[in-house]
C-alpha cells in the first residue's frame, strides 16, 4: 500500500468538477484508491461520496492506493492532486 497526504488548495475544495476529474483519473488504474479526511473516507470512484465528505480548501486528506499498479498510480495521483486540487 502507498499513501500520501495532501492539503487542498482549490478554493472551493472537492466539489463536482474536481471530484469528477478525480474519478476519471482513478479509473485509469486497477488499484483501490481511498480518500480519507478525519473519520470520513471514500472510495475515489464514488463521486457523490467524495463530494459528501465536505473537503474544503485548507483541509488535509490522506490518499491510499492499494493494488497491483500502486507503484505507478500513487505518484500519478499525487501529481493530479497538485495540479487540480
Amino acid at each position: 500500500m502507498k499513501q500520501f497526504d495532501y492539503t487542498i488548495q482549490e478554493a472551493v475544495g472537492i466539489h463536482a468538477r474536481p471530484a469528477g476529474l478525480l474519478v476519471k483519473e482513478v479509473k485509469k488504474y486497477k488499484s483501490t484508491v481511498t480518500v480519507i479526511k478525519g473519520d470520513k473516507s471514500s472510495n475515489a470512484l464514488k463521486l457523490m461520496a467524495l463530494m459528501g465528505m465536505g473537503v474544503k480548501c485548507g483541509d488535509t486528506v490522506t490518499v491510499t492506493v492499494e493494488g497491483e499498479d500502486e507503484d505507478t498510480a500513487a505518484p500519478a495521483l499525487e501529481a493530479f492532486f497538485k495540479e487540480h486540487l
